[in-house]
């Protein structure tokens, strides 16, 4: 049976000691990958492989292994794809595997960052707020970020459309976001992504004020058709996706030929934080 993964997920992004690790919700806690929390703690190149050989040092840890990881689906380069995840539990085990200076401070990052998530359970808006703050430290501009946070609620609002109306959410959920894209900026997710020259980095996280607001009209236009016309499945959620990034595509050419200029643009955000970092020491 395949491991169902919760109703809002999406990859996030967690970073230890400059290394970037890829977390998700599922059953209302965190769930790390595994090769990137092997790769941060081991500067291991090939984390698979590290992975195989502990398995094969530690025969407990080997005999274990279908209950510690469980395969969700993470957005990559290439799109959403499975790969095996742990909790906060199985990754302390896994870490009693690593010989490694950075095991403690790595526990006690985790630790932390699973209390977080309680928080987050416990008032919702703490997750909000949170994020928030992420972006800000790392040197977005304060109206950029609000845009933002209201992209987040928008994208999760046609996500629950979606779940209620019988759509799956792995791989069901990535073509009808690749249609509303196409509609709406002429491009895939990964073709976009391509264009900015990013790989494991979200999307829109990259996007510029434009990007962000007709990103949201596609999706606000394709849970308003979908809801007023009651569409259901995956079929007919589909022509929904159409027809509300058409709306926002529209909008889009409409104002490149007013104003003379393109909307999609190769600029994206990956240079912010060294930036800021370069102000601070001035």
């Amino acid at each position: 049976m395949k491991n169902k993964v919760s109703k809002n997920n999406e990859t996030k992004m967690a970073v230890f000691k400059g290394k970037q690790i890829r977390k998700t919700i599922h059953k209302n806690e965190w769930w790390f990958v595994i090769t990137d929390v092997v790769a941060a703690l081991t500067d291991s190149v090939q984390p698979d492989g590290y992975i195989k050989d502990m398995r094969r040092r530690d025969p407990e840890l080997g005999k274990g292994w279908g209950q510690i990881a469980t395969p969700l689906s993470i957005q990559t380069q290439g799109g959403l794809q499975r790969l095996n995840c742990a909790n906060t539990e199985g990754i302390f085990r896994i870490i009693q595997s690593i010989p490694s200076p950075k095991a403690e401070p790595f526990k006690r990052w985790l630790a932390k960052v699973g209390y977080e998530r309680i928080q987050e359970i416990e008032d919702p808006e703490l997750a909000s707020k949170r994020a928030r703050a992420i972006y800000l430290a790392k040197g977005y501009p304060p109206d950029w970020v609000e845009k933002r946070m209201r992209s987040i609620a928008i994208r999760e609002e046609l996500t629950d459309e979606w779940k209620n109306r019988g759509v799956k959410e792995d791989c069901e959920y990535a073509i009808l976001t690749a249609e509303i894209s196409k509609a709406t900026f002429g491009l895939t997710p990964s073709e976009y992504k391509a264009l900015k020259g990013l790989e494991r980095e979200n999307l829109r996280d990259h996007m510029e004020d434009l990007e962000l607001l007709f990103s949201m009209l596609g999706e606000a236009a394709t849970t308003k058709i979908t809801r007023n016309r009651d569409a259901q499945g995956f079929d007919q959620s589909k022509q929904a996706a159409r027809e509300g990034g058409g709306v926002a595509g529209r909008a889009r050419e409409d104002l490149e030929q007013r104003a003379g200029q393109k909307v999609v643009t190769e600029k994206n955000y990956l240079g912010l934080t060294a930036k800021r970092q370069r102000r601070l020491k001035k």
